[in-house]
């Protein structure tokens, strides 16, 4: 569904991105490690559109999206829950996921997407009238996810899902994750620097250092390999 060859991104005299190439199946769960710097989040802002390439391409649903402007990418269907959440603090719950839904016109459609995430966060309907900003972190990250589900995607990108949320919560958010990978078959890219985790539930990994791909293969095959236990996994 996703494809990324040969991609650089340059920040000024920078190259934070040197080449790197990979793909997400259909229907998988693929994660992204590696340590603060790696170039992670670089990889799904330039995906996104946020951040241009300097070569390379990028292929989604079989169409390039190469430098394409960010909204046009969300209507093909890639939508993404931004590092740091970034929801909209002085808007309600409720208009926070409207917000995810601007480029729908299906209304009945629209309705179901709410019902479904409220299904999956009940905590979001409890909190429909309160502003964004007075939730918890755990909740935020919630509603970031919730906001992307309402573009109805067809690939979701969730970048550090972990980052800033009670340890009690953490484990709560993969395990929807995974729901919503299964209930609606929903591929997804995810960036994590919790490596358990992110390699507990998904299906493939790439492992980034610097810039570039180190090391890539099943997920199972990942937390088994010696070198990756060591630097990443605590073993």
């Amino acid at each position: 569904m996703l494809e990324i060859t040969d991609l650089h991104v340059c920040y000024g005299a920078i190259a934070a991105l040197q080449g790197i190439s990979l793909k997400v199946e259909r229907g998988s769960i693929v994660t992204l490690i590696g340590a603060n710097g790696a170039g992670k989040t670089t990889a799904l802002r330039t995906i996104s559109g946020l951040v241009k390439a300097a070569s390379g391409t990028i292929t989604f649903d079989r169409e390039d999206i190469t430098n394409s402007a960010p909204h046009r990418i969300v209507a093909l269907g890639l939508a993404q829950s931004p590092e740091g959440r970034m929801v909209f603090t002085n808007l309600s719950v409720m208009e926070n996921l409207r917000m995810g839904a601007y480029l729908r016109r299906d209304k009945g459609e629209i309705a179901a997407s709410l019902d479904f995430i409220f299904a999956m966060f009940p905590r979001l309907r409890e909190r429909l009238k309160q502003t964004a900003g007075t939730l918890s972190g755990g909740e935020q990250q919630m509603l970031a996810i919730g906001r992307a589900l309402m573009s109805k995607p067809k690939c979701l990108m969730l970048d550090e899902p972990s980052l800033g949320i009670a340890p009690i919560l953490v484990r709560t958010i993969f395990e929807k994750i995974v729901e919503i990978n299964r209930t609606l078959g929903l591929t997804i890219l995810l960036v994590e620097q919790n490596a358990n985790l992110a390699l507990e539930i998904s299906h493939y990994g790439y492992v980034m250092e610097t810039g570039r791909i180190l090391l890539h293969d099943t997920s199972a095959a990942l937390r088994e390999n010696p070198a990756i236990q060591s630097a990443y996994l605590g073993g």
